[in-house]
Parts: structure tokens; C-alpha cells; sequence
């Protein structure tokens, strides 16, 4: 997956057109041998790995990566949640939507869709995935959202479905093991 992340990184998304920040972000993929599991499939986890690749994709284009590096902060998954429709196979082209849904004040929403063409050469949604992501500092800490906002000069405010904020709060573990619910005996 090294491979892969740093060959988007460092050339292939920077070939490509830049993006807003609110633009969907397709990046193209090829399923490969080592995605494959026993079943001779994509490995579920292989999916989320793949998704990184396109969310970095995404943030060349968009410019937030450089905006980043500049602040010294990073990205990282505080949540995500894939549901799938059909498999991907060896050698199957796909392409990953990635685009942003939006915001609370905690964290960025992101939506990713695996899509390949069927019959009719019309797009099929394959598995569709969410992200919640928060942004850290190098130096330790966590960057409010109003600090994003700010940085990215983001003007208008872009709230997130009820449904999503609810799954955010609903997955979002407590600050310690004592709060945390569980349904192990």
C-alpha cells in the first residue's frame, strides 16, 4: 500500500487538474493480486487501505495537503464505516469518489464510493464508505474546526446529515474505558 500512497502522492495526483475543496476527487485503481483474499475477492480491509490512497489523492488536488504541511498538522480516521454491494476482482478498474460531505465541530465527514461501469457502461456503486476525520498538530494537539475553517477560507457553512452527525457521535468512544459501553459481559 506504500507503493501505491506514494506513487499518488508524489506524481500521479499531481498530473491531474486542481480541485475546490467541495469538487468530488475520481481517482482510478486496478484490483491487484495482493488485494485479494481467500475468497479471491478484495479483502474488506484492503478497501479502507485504498481509500487513504484516494482521500491523499484528494488533498494534492484540493490543495489542503500543502495547507497542511505548511501548518505542520496531519490528518487522521477518528471513524469509518464501509457497506458493500458487490465484489471487486482481479484486474477489475474501479474509481473512488472521494468528496466532502462536511463538518461539526469536531471533526471533517467524508463520503468514498468504489464505482465501475456495468453493462450499459453506466456507473455502479460497488461499496460506499464514511470517514470521520480530525486534524493533529505535529507538536501535539488537536486543530479546532474553526482553525480548519479559517485556514481553508471557507466562507460558508457546510453542516452534515443528521443521520451522519448520529453515527459520528453514536461510534465516538469516551475518553476512558470506565465510560465506555460494551456489550461484552
Amino acid at each position: 500500500m506504500l507503493f501505491r500512497t506514494l506513487l499518488h502522492l508524489l506524481f500521479l495526483s499531481r498530473r491531474k487538474p486542481d480541485l475546490g475543496y467541495r469538487e468530488v476527487a475520481r481517482t482510478r485503481f486496478i484490483t491487484l493480486p495482493t488485494d485479494l483474499d481467500i475468497n479471491r475477492h478484495m479483502n474488506n480491509g484492503v478497501y479502507f487501505s485504498i481509500m487513504d490512497v484516494a482521500r491523499f489523492d484528494m488533498l494534492v488536488r484540493n490543495g489542503v495537503w500543502k495547507m497542511m504541511l505548511d501548518k505542520s498538522w496531519y490528518p487522521v480516521v477518528a471513524s469509518e464505516t464501509i457497506t458493500f454491494r458487490k465484489s471487486l476482482g482481479l484486474w477489475d478498474r474501479f474509481t473512488i469518489e472521494s468528496r466532502l460531505v462536511g463538518h461539526d465541530d469536531k471533526a471533517v465527514y467524508m463520503e468514498q464510493r468504489f464505482v465501475r461501469p456495468d453493462a450499459k457502461g453506466e456507473p455502479e456503486i460497488y461499496a460506499t464508505g464514511f470517514i470521520r476525520a480530525r486534524f493533529l498538530r505535529r507538536v501535539g494537539g488537536t486543530v479546532p474546526m474553526s482553525e480548519i475553517v479559517e485556514a481553508l477560507g471557507v466562507t460558508d457553512a457546510h453542516g452534515i446529515p443528521e443521520w451522519l452527525e448520529r453515527w459520528g457521535t453514536d461510534v465516538a468512544l469516551p475518553a476512558t474505558r470506565a465510560e465506555a459501553p460494551s456489550v461484552w459481559p
